[in-house]
């Protein structure tokens, strides 16, 4: 009998090793017979060993064959730690990474940031026999899939359009390693907090009023153009000359100011911790201030939510960040999808490279933070949720299988890939693939793949929920609303805003499962 390390995980999710017999291999077997078929009778039974745990043994790869150029393939991602990432096994990103078999153990003083799901040469994922996602492909996805893991604040930022992506990456070719364009669009998992494009002039007129330290950091010219921007043909040249003058700030001066700052929010915070005469979107701006410079003492980015909006995303929200917008992500976990590139431009939060000068040249100036998508329904069930951006290059859909359901995926014309990000199940198709699927395991589907169904026991406590990226095949029918067009979110001071638009759902039959996916829904 051979012997292997089995992971087993209690609600918190604390991981400890033991040692379980497993039966011997089968080798007369066929490739998808479980993993406890009984051994042919004339095989020879392996002498009994312990023996690291190996991907082959695992269930999630010899549950079915790739004999087949339409089966369903395993992947096994890259995993990415940053500064920014969320320790050991509270990372998102470190448990999937532990079950898609990339790493053997989770190192809890690890900052587990990103997993890479795609082709592009910083991170390619690979099948399990080591060939590479591009090899397979030979050529690359238009799309990279991530799941991110945010402790901490991450870089203010934008990505360029592809004219400036080609011209940084040859002027810079180190800092900026491909050519492409990165529109991204973030799904979030978890309560996600971003900092997502300019905030209106008239708040940021008021905030320098009321805070003299971030009014110190701009000059007087800046503050007069905002002042003085009441016609809406002036506030885009108002606001660049504002960012401009704030990126350009002598650092002496803004770290001055800073700590000035920090001291009165700090006093105000004592003598008034519940302090209800402010308006809740000026504590909360407050309040992000101080938990940024925590993170970063120091910088002046940390003033960065007197200028730019603070959204907080619930599960299952959805946005989409166009090239040449500003955001910075804050905390959470998300799943995203984005244009495969690489390609960052960063002016503050970070301890990496800044290019400021190219921020400051490239931003659009609009103000208003993206719009926030609770996705529609698609192929006729209600359980198939799809987030359509506005760029060609990719959607993701959201898969929903409640215990004692079945769900038939509509076949796509296009290759996929998706990853289980909550609950248990399997899955079966017509040519009799069977996948176990668990949190964290990863899948490439090629075009004209039979449609997978999925099914949960009934005895199950929860949903199996899987996230499917692939090429856009309704560009022309967006869930989300660029935010190049024009201003769509009035900005904190229009507390009556809509939060969503749900979609009308009374023509859509409960629980059928299509089969051929149409252009259309």
């Amino acid at each position: 009998r051979y012997l292997r390390p089995e992971v087993r995980r209690d609600r918190r999710h604390i991981v400890d090793t033991v040692t379980v017999a497993m039966p011997p291999h089968n080798p007369h077997a066929p490739s998808d017979a479980p993993l406890d078929a009984p051994a042919d009778s004339n095989a020879t039974a392996a002498p009994e060993q312990v023996k690291p745990r190996v991907l082959s043994s695992m269930a999630s790869v010899r549950s079915y064959s790739v004999n087949s150029g339409n089966s369903v393939v395993p992947l096994r991602p890259a995993v990415k730690d940053y500064a920014w990432g969320i320790r050991g096994l509270d990372s998102r990103v470190a448990r999937f990474a532990l079950e898609s078999g990339i790493i053997d153990e989770v190192d809890p003083d690890m900052p587990y940031a990103e997993l890479w799901i795609g082709t592009h040469e910083k991170g390619p994922a690979h099948l399990i026999s080591g060939t590479t996602l591009e090899e397979l492909l030979n050529g690359q996805l238009p799309f990279l899939f991530k799941v991110l893991s945010c402790g901490k604040t991450l870089s203010i930022q934008a990505h360029p359009d592809k004219k400036l992506a080609e011209k940084l990456h040859i002027e810079n070719p180190s800092a900026y390693g491909d050519a492409n364009h990165k529109p991204e669009m973030a799904i979030a998992l978890t309560p996600f907090e971003a900092m997502c494009g300019f905030r209106r002039i008239e708040e940021i007129a008021q905030l320098l009023k009321k805070h003299p330290e971030f009014a110190a950091c701009i000059s007087d010219e800046a503050k007069l153009a905002v002042f003085m921007s009441d016609d809406p043909s002036l506030q885009s040249g108002a606001l660049r000359t504002l960012f401009h003058s704030f990126m350009n700030c002598d650092r002496d001066v803004s770290t001055k100011q800073l700590k000035l700052l920090l001291k009165r929010l700090y006093a105000e915070q004592s003598l008034n911790p519940h302090d209800h005469e402010s308006p809740p979107w000026e504590r909360k701006c407050a309040r992000a201030v101080l938990r940024l410079a925590q993170q970063f003492p120091n910088d002046a980015g940390a003033m960065a939510p007197f200028f730019l909006n603070y959204l907080l995303i619930a599960p299952g929200e959805a946005f989409f960040m166009a090239p040449n917008e500003p955001h910075a992500y804050v905390a959470g976990e998300i799943i995203e999808c984005m244009a495969c590139s690489d390609n960052v431009v960063r002016a503050g939060l970070t301890p990496k490279f800044k290019d400021v000068p190219n921020l400051v040249d490239m931003l659009t100036y609009s103000t208003g933070g993206p719009s926030i998508d609770a996705g529609t329904p698609c192929y006729g069930d209600t359980r198939i949720i799809r987030y359509t951006p506005p760029v060609p290059e990719f959607e993701v859909m959201i898969v929903t299988c409640n215990p004692g359901e079945t769900l038939t995926m509509p076949q796509l014309s296009v290759a996929a890939i998706f990853i289980v990000i909550e609950g248990s199940g399997n899955t079966d198709n017509e040519d009799g693939q069977r996948l176990v699927m668990r949190p964290g395991r990863t899948y490439f589907v090629p075009p004209g793949c039979p449609p997978l169904t999925f099914a949960v026991n009934e005895t199950k406590r929860g949903p199996l929920r899987v996230a499917v990226a692939h090429e856009n095949l309704h560009v022309d029918d967006p869930t989300v609303v660029n935010p190049e067009g024009p201003s769509h979110w009035k900005g904190e001071f229009d507390v009556d805003k809509p939060r969503l638009e749900i979609p009308d759902l009374g023509s859509l039959s409960p629980h059928p499962s299509p089969r051929v996916m149409q252009p259309k829904d």
